[in-house]
């Protein structure tokens, strides 16, 4: 139930985040989700992307500092407190979320969090143990061989 995310860290400047995604894009690859912050005059740019070895393999050639890791996507009901409450059962845990982003669900009634866990497999298995239904590779329409 862990999905492959990259992380590319862009300088903080006019161009960078388009040198990244345009090399994707030129590559024929989709980007299944994106999130990126602001770090000390870095960004980090993290997508789910579909094809994990083809883009790795992209963002090497263009010389772009990245690291893969492993997050989890859980599909929750896109109403009041449904995020509260996976965080309560997380924080009961001791499990910390390092970071997390949201994406648009598949139907109206539901959303997506994309979360990195201090302990991904035993969030994976307190989510799982709830009810929580977690997104496969597959889900995202995402080839993850390496």
């Amino acid at each position: 139930m862990k999905l492959k995310q990259i992380s590319i860290f862009l300088e903080n400047s006019p161009g960078r985040l388009y040198e990244a995604t345009q090399a994707l894009g030129e590559a024929g690859l989709n980007l299944r989700s994106l999130s990126i912050c602001d770090v000390s005059g870095f960004g980090v740019l993290r997508i789910l992307v579909s094809d994990v070895a083809k883009a790795r393999r992209i963002i090497m050639k263009k010389q772009l500092p990245a690291r893969v890791d492993d997050v989890v996507a859980a599909q929750i009901t896109d109403t009041p407190s449904s995020l509260a409450k996976i965080l309560k059962l997380l924080m009961d845990k001791q499990i910390n979320v390092d970071y997390m982003y949201a994406l648009a669900g598949t139907s109206s009634v539901d959303a997506v969090m994309v979360f990195c866990f201090s302990d991904n497999d035993q969030a994976i298995q307190l989510l799982l143990d709830n009810g929580v239904k977690l997104l496969d590779a597959e889900s995202f329409g995402i080839l993850e061989n390496t």
